[in-house]
């Protein structure tokens, strides 16, 4: 809601300053991206505790599976020499 308030009074600032309207398009168009990109930006921040959080447990499932097939494969290995 910030941002389109923002953009809002962006807008009728330049008109009241008397910018064309394709100039005015242009720069409320050049503010809407760079909004868009600092609020993802934003919410990127927002959710890095989070983000780093699932990359950890990814991690560790995989390494516990990897670990696993390691132990299965050794263990189907050494049944053979036996037999």
């Amino acid at each position: 809601m910030f941002e389109f308030l923002f953009l809002l009074t962006f807008a009728l600032v330049l008109v009241f300053t008397g910018v064309s309207i394709i100039g005015m398009m242009i720069a409320v168009a050049a503010g809407f991206a760079i909004m868009a990109v600092v609020g993802m930006l934003g919410l990127v921040i927002k959710l890095l505790p989070w983000i780093v959080l699932i990359a950890i447990a990814i991690w560790l499932v995989r390494d516990n599976k990897k670990s696993t097939r390691i132990q299965r494969s050794s263990i189907s290995y050494t049944s053979l020499l036996i037999c």
